[in-house]
């Protein structure tokens, strides 16, 4: 991967703080150097404010130059209007701010996260990448998620062991708009989670109701009524009317299972 890296020349690294750009940003600067690297990070309202603080904390750890941009997909209507292929808007907005900034500071090209294993999943972002010319060095050299939080342990990165994080718009389900209130609402209720030591936790919104998944080993404590009840209270009083657990546990990309519904009801 270092030598893909290397032949980049300049770049900016599209970093969020999390386990995948982390581990890039990490190869860039000890490849190239900290002066040919920019982290770039998008600080929106689909950011988590625990998330924008890793980033920046692990970018000045680093030693990199750190911008942070609003992309300003939550300008674009068709991002707000939160279709399946969402994510296209959104990292169609972050591309092209980051185009401006390759121009503005000579750099070369952008670099990404992306791993093989996300070539599998429903990722309509990856087509703005190619649109936009990002490089994918992991996926260059075929590394799993797994791969990277092993090199990523092996180099002494506090993100080796870290939960996936995605965006907070991840959360809505399809077709209902993406608003920064709405997002607010997800954001605290995770932190209730957080706070009982549930560390990986998704709160799926569904207009007003809360879909709460843990994984299955965590399911029992989550239903004790010592913990069950003080979720539901704090969760409703954020604003949900409504609070469900979902009891097949915690599945990444969870709110994808309508695409799939869907495609296998018209192939019925």
């Amino acid at each position: 991967m270092a030598g893909s890296v290397r032949a980049c020349g300049r770049v900016a690294v599209a970093f969020s703080g999390g386990v995948d750009s982390t581990f890039v940003l990490k190869v860039a600067v000890d490849t190239l150097g900290a002066e040919n690297v920019i982290a770039v990070t998008g600080t929106s309202a689909s950011l988590a404010a625990s998330e924008f603080a890793d980033a920046k904390r692990i970018a000045a750890d680093l030693g990199v130059r750190h911008l942070l941009i609003d992309p300003g997909e939550f300008d674009d209507p068709n991002y707000l209007a939160n279709p399946i292929n969402r994510c296209y808007y959104c990292k169609t907005a972050l591309y092209s701010r980051m185009a401006t900034i390759l121009r503005e500071h000579k750099l070369r090209v952008a670099l990404n996260g992306t791993n093989v294993d996300d070539l599998g999943d429903h990722r309509p972002g990856l087509a703005a990448a190619r649109e936009f010319g990002v490089n994918s060095p992991c996926v260059e050299a075929e590394l799993t998620k797994a791969d990277i939080r092993a090199l990523s342990r092996a180099m002494g990165l506090p993100t080796h062991d870290k939960p996936a994080a995605p965006c907070l718009s991840s959360r809505v389900q399809y077709g209902e708009n993406i608003t920064p209130e709405k997002l607010r609402m997800i954001e605290r209720a995770e932190a209730v989670l957080h706070r009982l030591g549930f560390r990986v936790c998704r709160v799926r919104h569904h207009d007003r109701l809360a879909r709460i998944e843990v994984p299955l080993d965590d399911l029992p404590r989550l239903l004790q009524p010592d913990v069950r009840e003080p979720v539901e209270v704090a969760i409703r009083e954020i604003g949900y009317a409504h609070v469900t657990v979902d009891l097949r546990g915690f599945r990444s990309g969870s709110l994808n299972d309508v695409i799939a519904f869907g495609k296998r009801q018209v192939a019925g």
